[in-house]
């Protein structure tokens, strides 16, 4: 019985991460429990500095309290080795400069291209690639899903970054990704939502490629 609570509280962070802040009545109709027991475990997850809340004003009735992750709850999500990650990056530098950085990133992208190529030209149709992509990238660790838009695009979603520390590191890693999407799914590819940039998330819109007149 002493492990409920902890999994409860999982529970409570999982969807904090991936559907972002939200109200203790929110999670508890999700979790399908009692807002009181959601509560419960959010202030023990604060106690722990894993979440914090601030109170907005709605214009009838009382503040709602809106609960949201802390960074300090990052090492709780995949991370991919980052420590290692970014001596391996600083190392190359050193060694190789900027161009051997480039060249590591560029080799890097290929076999990524190479193995997503693999799995995506199974599919038919930008959707299923769509979803297929996804389901790599949450393998990887990435807390991905997809979804369609009501203007009949796509869109990518990333809740997790598990190459964070080495992409703050070397940037050209997230603008790499982007180009590698765009090989892949054969597509138009827009990042809209940047966890580099302070949100919560990477998005990703994804469109047919247009005609060229």
């Amino acid at each position: 019985m002493t492990d409920i609570p902890h999994k409860a509280r999982e529970k409570i962070l999982f969807f904090l991460k991936t559907k972002g802040p939200q109200a203790a009545t929110q999670i508890a109709r999700r979790l399908g429990v009692t807002a009181m027991a959601v509560r419960q475990h959010l202030y023990a997850l604060q106690e722990e500095g894993a979440v914090d809340f601030s109170d907005e004003r709605r214009k009838v009735g009382r503040p709602a309290r809106i609960w949201r992750l802390t960074r300090e709850t990052s090492d709780r999500f995949p991370d991919s080795h980052g420590e290692l990650a970014v001596g391996i990056l600083r190392a190359a530098k050193s060694a190789f400069g900027e161009e051997g950085i480039s060249r590591l990133l560029q080799q890097r992208m290929s076999d990524q291209a190479e193995s997503y190529g693999r799995r995506l030209q199974r599919k038919r149709g930008l959707e299923a690639k769509v979803a297929e992509l996804a389901a790599i990238r949450e393998e990887e660790g990435y807390m991905a899903e997809w979804q369609t838009e009501p203007d009949g695009s796509l869109t990518l979603i990333e809740n997790n970054c598990p190459i964070c520390a080495a992409a703050e590191t070397c940037q050209d890693l997230c603008r790499g990704e982007i180009e590698l999407f765009r090989q892949v799914l054969g597509a138009e590819i827009e990042r809209q939502e940047h966890i580099l940039s302070g949100q919560r998330r990477c998005l990703y819109r994804i469109q047919p490629q247009r005609k060229r007149a």
